[in-house]
């Protein structure tokens, strides 16, 4: 027992002694770039700087973010995301979910340990920010990479859609009755390290780490690099049996990262491709490029070649990774989440997204608040809101999410707090999920990881254990679909929560000074937890009857008549 104690203690004492603090001074400010030299606008940038720095943690270390939002007409928010965040629910970053806002002026202090290894991204949780520059890639070391010394360096890679128009201008056209359709607002332009002809030196006969990352709003990209193979060895933080493949596809918010083996000589320079999904757009512009291209430079006196072009695409399908960890699959579940998801329009005209029959709407107090704050009312679901989408999870607790997808188009949908299994997932057209796509069983050893695309008509199975006290968000993470509601939220071991968690005073402090409630259900009344008078709620549905075509007939018969109008009194008022 001495022994096991002495060497416990030497454990922690080496654990103390490498772990490193990060402080980060972050001014949230406006900056002007541009990324594909096709049109200069506005981004959002720290402390003045565009492209933001890609951040490197070791496992243990503390990060102490210091965010002061310096853009005078926005508010705004950081998120990390993938990382769990045991603990330190508060730290989380989306709005309305685990913080207020920070108003501008305002300063919100982020303490938290990272307590996890892999490859994961920073970005705003404040509508439409993330697309607007504030975003980037971080990435944690792991004392135990299984992979160490099997590669001589590591390579970082974004990928990303980019838009020349700004977010709020595009959010208002998207959701609005002259778009009863929702279709997305298309990118300008693919993005690589947030430029375009990125080249990436190599040397002949080394092994590289790339990790990639997918911090786009919309686009689902392939990616491949010509006349080179890639072994798969971690997604989304998990380490996986290395997987060899010639493409893979990240959906908006996922990660990879491969190992490249170059060539044994310097005769030739490679292209490497990143190619939006086109099959999630509505209409593709005439002009539009979806690739953007980059190389591995062996020799920059070659030329940079022009990639093949590519009529199909074949990228590994991520089901079949299998992690190193051998974590078999949970079960059986004691609690079942199913999420019946849709694209349908609402009594204003426009288009918005819903999980059975709700529009996510943000509360009035931020549903950790209210956790925190309604006692033993905490456990009931009513306290978080009406249209919160809002899940009571028991500690301990294996929980199955069912995401039946009643769309056409493809959802990438990522789970804050957590890593899940992914048990089953279908292909188009299935419908929902039934147990007979059991018929087999599961996977022994299923995929894990924290984005998952469920495809279109399709449906798709995940598996968690609720042992992370919090309230987490699930949502989808296309931009798009998360501003017109399609999320929900999983109130985690709400009682231990309460006994565990203390909301640091600067946090209270954001909230005042942007005039929001912190105590209370949904509709910040603190005595009466199920009255939920004056709560935010979504747009009323359509009066019976009315249909996306009569919308549409409605508003150009009114923009027709307005103009005949306009056409009269002008004609009224013209010299005889």
């Amino acid at each position: 027992m001495a022994v096991h104690v002495a060497v416990l203690l030497l454990t922690c004492h080496a654990l103390a002694t490498f772990a490193a603090t990060h402080t980060f001074d972050w001014n949230i400010t406006w900056v002007t770039a541009n990324p594909d030299g096709a049109f200069e606008r506005p981004v959002i940038g720290i402390n003045g700087q565009w492209p933001l720095d890609v951040l490197n943690f070791t496992k243990g270390d503390r990060v102490v973010a210091n965010v002061h939002n310096m853009l005078g007409n926005q508010s705004t928010s950081m998120h990390f995301h993938g990382l769990f965040q045991n603990g330190t629910s508060d730290m989380d970053g989306p709005p309305g979910v685990t913080q207020c806002e920070i108003s501008a002026g305002s300063t919100f202090v982020y303490n938290f340990t990272v307590d996890q290894t892999g490859s994961y991204w920073y970005h705003s949780h404040t509508r439409g920010q993330y697309p607007d520059g504030l975003r980037q890639a971080f990435f944690v070391d792991d004392p135990n990479d299984p992979y160490k010394g099997q590669y001589d360096e590591e390579v970082v890679l974004t990928l990303s859609d980019w838009y020349h128009e700004q977010m709020p201008t595009l959010i208002k056209g998207f959701i609005s009755v002259l778009n009863p359709t929702g279709a997305e607002p298309v990118p300008n332009a693919a993005l690589l390290n947030d430029t375009q002809n990125l080249t990436v030196s190599v040397q002949p006969g080394k092994t590289y780490l790339f990790r990639i990352v997918n911090v786009g709003a919309f686009a689902g990209q392939y990616f491949w690099v010509e006349g080179h193979s890639m072994r798969i060895v971690e997604v989304d933080g998990v380490w996986t049996n290395a997987s060899e493949t010639d493409m893979i596809y990240l959906t908006a918010a996922q990660r990879c990262s491969v190992l490249v083996t170059t060539k044994p000589d310097t005769g030739a320079n490679f292209a490497m491709v990143g190619s939006m999904d086109t099959d999630l757009f509505d209409t593709i512009p005439e002009g539009l490029n979806p690739n953007v291209t980059g190389w591995l430079q062996y020799d920059v006196s070659q030329t940079l070649p022009q990639p093949q072009s590519k009529d199909t695409f074949d990228p590994f399908d991520d089901f079949n990774l299998i992690p190193v960890d051998g974590q078999e699959a949970l079960g059986p579940a004691d609690h079942t989440v199913t999420l019946d998801m849709k694209m349908d329009n609402l009594g204003d005209g426009a288009n918005y997204a819903f999980f059975n029959e709700i529009t996510y709407i943000a509360p009035k107090v931020p549903s950790l608040y209210s956790a925190l704050s309604t006692g033993g009312s905490a456990v009931n679901p009513t306290v978080y809101g009406t249209d919160t989408n809002a899940f009571v999870l028991k500690k301990g607790d294996v929980v199955d999410i069912i995401v039946n997808n009643d769309d056409p188009g493809k959802h990438p949908f990522h789970l804050h707090g957590h890593a899940f299994q992914v048990l089953a997932r279908s292909d188009d057209d299935v419908g929902h999920w039934n147990s007979s796509q059991a018929v087999n069983g599961f996977p022994q050893v299923p995929m894990r990881r924290d984005t998952l695309m469920v495809r279109p008509q399709g449906n798709f199975l995940i598996r968690f254990v609720a042992d992370n006290p919090g309230v987490w968000f699930f949502h989808c993470h296309i931009y798009w679909h998360l501003v017109s509601g399609l999320a929900a939220v999983m109130v985690e071991a709400p009682l231990e929560l309460q006994s565990q968690l203390s909301i640091l005073s600067n946090h209270y402090e954001v909230c005042r000074a942007g005039g929001v409630p912190y105590l209370g259900n949904a509709a910040a009344n603190t005595e009466h937890y199920f009255d939920l008078e004056g709560e935010n709620r979504s747009v009323a549905p359509l009066p019976t009857g009315f249909t996306t075509g009569g919308i549409v007939a409605l508003v150009f018969s009114c923009v027709a008549a307005f103009l005949g109008l306009a056409t009269i009194a002008w004609y009224g008022a013209a010299p005889l």
